[in-house]
């Protein structure tokens, strides 16, 4: 590493800190957070031990970071957002399950939910970890149950327990997804997103609009 590069990296502390995140989200949710090492975060961030504790003193801050940060904001763009801009919950959530379901295939390979992977890696391990974990998932589910009752309200389709139904639909893609890792396939994802169809939309059962 050249003398220029590490005044680069020393001049951008926010840039050091983002790949931190980048390659720690990588790393966790596929590798596993027991799995990897502090050493390989840093190798692979390209940053050094004193950039590094910087921004992260210690390995479960960084964790927690990810989880606020990272996971979240995936939950955030991959369901949440395409959900509340549907025009209905049920046509938001069917989108959803086929646009994951079409990603994996091109991929061809399926890591699984990384909110999934670290609540069950993570969640009997820490409480701080447990109740990050916990805040997702609720603002997941809380995100479905208000677009089903928008939709109540204004008369469209729509199952009538809303939080019920948002924790179903959260259960069944989080189970749908560990089957998929397991399968090496998507096709779990499109069975329950057949079978949610006809409780979301109950007029069509189509689970569109």
């Amino acid at each position: 590493m050249t003398k220029r590069t590490e005044r680069n990296r020393i001049n951008d502390p926010e840039g050091l800190r983002q790949r931190v995140l980048d390659a720690a989200y990588g790393a966790f949710c596929t590798r596993g957070y027991n799995a990897t090492s502090v050493h390989d975060l840093k190798r692979e961030a390209g940053a050094t031990g004193g950039a590094f504790s910087h921004h992260y003193p210690t390995k479960k801050e960084l964790g927690l970071a990810v989880l606020e940060t990272r996971v979240a904001d995936a939950v955030e763009e991959t369901w949440i957002a395409p959900v509340r801009s549907a025009a209905t919950a049920a046509s938001g959530i069917a989108a959803v399950f086929e646009a994951i379901a079409q990603e994996l295939d091109e991929q061809g390979t399926v890591s699984g939910c990384p909110l999934n992977n670290l609540a069950l890696e993570l969640s009997r391990q820490d409480d701080d970890f447990r109740q990050a974990i916990e805040a997702i998932f609720g603002r997941w589910r809380s995100a479905i149950a208000d677009r089903i009752r928008a939709d109540q309200d204004a008369g469209h389709p729509a199952p009538p327990d809303a939080e019920a139904t948002a924790t179903f639909v959260v259960a069944a893609y989080s189970g749908a997804m560990a089957m998929a890792k397991a399968s090496q396939s998507a096709e779990p994802l499109r069975t329950c997103a057949r079978l949610l169809g006809p409780m979301l939309d109950p007029n069509t059962g189509s689970g569109r609009t």
